[in-house]
């Protein structure tokens, strides 16, 4: 058997591996979660994370090769996400992944984690879908880009500040909920009225494909602390706690939730103006987001164009998505054993 790969994707905390075929079915995918060592941080530390990839990184190949009932003298390739991501965590993975490919010798194939989130899509589709506009909305990253093909996404558009990913981790922190922010703040978001705070919608109606949150998140930080110099009104001291009543906490994830994703379709509907493309394809963690998913249907349906969306399954970190591979090998895109990673674009814990 010479028509699957062994990826591995280790850019930040998620240890993972999958074996795809070259029409590229997934045979088997195997993520090994990190939230239960971050989750009291409220966001990832690199050190901790880079040392766990290190106790799991075999057990995880080795189990994703024993699903898909694949031995690694099977393999025709391994590919690794090499960027972006913390550098400790990425390196993890390259090791691996370099010699099991000196070992086999088979070649050894460098996936960037971006462009394998917007591939997703291609893969859910089960066709080819570029060019498009792909926009992967995660932890570490909120970006925009004009996809003529699969492998040269051209960055247009991201944020100056915070990732919404990342702002949703810090919301939730201030209301007190627990990690990962983001299904956190969905869940108490359902019980809320998107309405009932005018939180601020940084660059909405400029024509810069550019996003910030940092100014959302503080609103929120004031509307459930106060302002800055606040005090108890019983004690005097300066107010540390929350200064709204807990039933208002579903209103203000619901607010907060809106005013974010106003910001995301808007950009994205200008990005699809000012491309002129006819397809969307969006991935990472943040677009497993029900409500999200919701509205960017809405955008597709007003605009006639063609929406694809990651599955949830594939919206978090994993190496299914490193399907890509494959069109790199195709294209003779060999990596040699001297391949660095590319650290970058991944938050540290707040």
């Amino acid at each position: 058997m010479t028509d699957v790969l062994l990826a591995i994707e280790s850019t930040c905390d998620e240890t993972a591996a999958a074996v795809i075929d070259r029409e590229l079915h997934v045979r088997s995918s195997v993520v090994a979660s990190q939230d239960d060592l971050h989750a009291r941080f409220g966001g990832v530390v690199p050190e901790i994370a880079s040392r766990a990839h290190v106790r799991r990184i075999l057990p995880v190949i080795d189990e994703a090769l024993r699903q898909a009932d694949v031995q690694l003298a099977d393999l025709a390739a391994v590919a690794v996400a090499v960027q972006p991501g913390l550098v400790g965590s990425l390196l993890v993975g390259l090791t691996a992944a370099k010699t099991l490919a000196a070992v086999l010798d088979v070649p050894l194939l460098g996936v960037d984690h971006i462009a394998a989130h917007i591939y997703a899509c291609r893969m859910a589709a089960g066709r080819d879908v570029f060019p498009a506009i792909g926009f992967v909305v995660s932890g570490g990253h909120t970006n925009l880009y004009d996809c003529e093909n699969a492998v040269e996404p051209r960055l247009i558009g991201s944020t100056i500040d915070d990732a919404v990913g990342e702002a949703f981790d810090k919301v939730a922190q201030l209301l007190g909920l627990p990690y990962p922010g983001g299904p956190s703040i969905e869940r108490l978001a359902r019980r809320g009225n998107p309405r009932a705070f005018s939180f601020p919608r940084a660059f909405l109606h400029d024509d810069r494909l550019d996003f910030s949150f940092s100014g959302l998140k503080t609103a929120v930080l004031y509307a459930v602390r106060g302002t800055p110099g606040g005090r108890e009104p019983d004690s005097g001291r300066l107010r540390s706690r929350l200064a709204l009543p807990e039933e208002r906490l579903p209103d203000v994830a619901a607010s907060f939730q809106e005013a974010a994703f106003d910001v995301l379709i808007a950009k994205c509907d200008l990005a699809i103006q000012q491309y002129r493309r006819q397809t969307l394809c969006v991935g990472g963690g943040v677009a497993a987001n029900g409500r999200l998913r919701e509205r960017l249907h809405e955008l597709a349906a007003d605009r006639g164009i063609e929406l694809i969306i990651a599955p949830p399954s594939m919206c978090t970190d994993n190496a299914a998505m490193a399907g890509i591979a494959w069109e790199l090998l195709d294209r003779g895109l060999i990596a040699d054993l001297e391949i660095d990673v590319v650290p970058g674009l991944v938050r540290r814990s707040p």
